[in-house]
């Protein structure tokens, strides 16, 4: 194998295709990209660790086709530090792979890539295919990632629920303790969907999509699999297999008490709080306390001191007096951008909403720590 490339095109797609690469594999050739030279002006990359794959494609002058596996740090960390802004890639049979650049020259093991794993295809004339917005959905995740469930044992919820109704678009991310919904209106002629997409692969593709306003990514599934393909970059994901939480059935519909407040003053407030509260969030919650319909008084108790800050609100209902994790509300009031929030409480015991002043764009749901 034999080709040249610029050395930027290939720190970049190799930056992308590391997204994908195992750290630390005990199966030696997960740990490592797969080079491709089989066309006569590109290379592909691929990066796999049998649940989730990227693939990318880099313009080169291809001499001689072949492929090797080179592993992925190391390569990585030597094309970064290459001198000149053209390289050569040449590969023998034994796969021993010369990397010159400029006066520098480097002379590596490469890997028989014949038993590196082949990704899944999705056949795209087959496959449901989705086309939007790459910044509609990389905000989508953004805004809902972070309530994504680590515990493995509920499988269902370690990814975020993609569905569509036919016009409007929801991600939605469940972890227990809390919910993250995003909502686009995406026109009454987008697809009807439902698919669980693993966290780990959402939270890669969303560094990778574009902040263009009129970049689009198409979205390809089958049975067990999705693609995004977004031109020269290609990812493949499996699907979770299961039901996700009937999300609609536990947003309360006639809440105790309604606040309107400042976003960013009930931000700020909590974040003083969180210098008060231990690691144990639940020993230390912040403590929400309206002793009349037009403020809100924000508390923290712990062995380092103790914060109290009063907030101006217009309340609607019961007054209230519930803890929450801190942490919790801040990663939800850290995903908003409207100036004037809603904020729907439940007693003590009853899920917090957190909403638009008007609409349904974005629902949070925050369970109370229980006294």
């Amino acid at each position: 194998m034999k080709f040249t490339c610029s050395r930027d095109d290939l720190v970049n797609n190799v930056s992308i295709v590391q997204r994908a690469v195992t750290a630390n594999s005990t199966v030696n050739i997960l740990n490592g990209i797969l080079i491709e030279a089989s066309d006569d002006n590109k290379i592909k990359l691929t990066g796999y660790d049998l649940q989730t794959g990227i693939e990318a494609d880099v313009e080169a002058s291809v001499t001689e086709k072949g492929a090797v596996v080179i592993d992925s740090k190391f390569f990585g960390d030597i094309i970064r530090k290459l001198p000149e802004p053209e390289v050569d890639i040449i590969s023998d049979n034994n796969f021993q792979t010369t990397i010159k650049c400029g006066q520098a020259e480097f002379k590596i093991a490469g890997l028989d890539p014949e038993p590196f794993p082949k990704i899944p295809e999705i056949e795209e004339n087959e496959a449901e295919k989705i086309v939007m917005g790459q910044k509609i959905l990389k905000n989508m995740i953004n805004h809902t990632i972070f309530a994504v469930s680590r515990d493995n044992s509920r499988p269902v919820l370690t990814g975020s629920n993609i569905v569509s109704d036919g016009s409007v678009l929801s991600v939605v991310s469940i972890d227990g303790f809390r919910m993250a919904i995003n909502r686009e209106d995406m026109g009454n002629d987008f697809p009807k969907i439902n698919y669980i997409v693993p966290g780990k692969a959402l939270t890669e593709m969303s560094k990778i999509l574009s902040d263009d306003e009129d970049a689009e990514i198409n979205i390809y599934t089958s049975m067990q699999n999705l693609l995004f393909d977004i031109g020269n970059v290609r990812m493949i994901s499996r699907l979770i297999e299961g039901q996700f939480i009937n999300f609609d059935s536990i947003i309360a519909k006639n809440p105790k008490t309604v606040i309107t407040i400042n976003r960013k003053q009930f931000l700020d407030a909590v974040d003083r709080a969180s210098l008060i509260i231990m690691t144990d969030d639940r020993k230390c919650p912040v403590r929400f306390l309206s002793n009349n319909p037009s403020e809100l008084t924000v508390q923290a108790t712990s062995a380092r001191g103790n914060l109290q800050e009063n907030i101006d609100i217009s309340l609607e209902g019961d007054l209230i007096d519930v803890d929450f994790n801190s942490r919790y509300v801040l990663d939800v009031l850290k995903n908003i951008d409207d100036e004037i929030i809603k904020v729907e409480v439940n007693g003590g015991q009853g899920p917090c909403i957190i909403k638009p002043v008007e609409g349904e764009k974005y629902i949070y749901l925050i369970l109370p720590i229980r006294r």
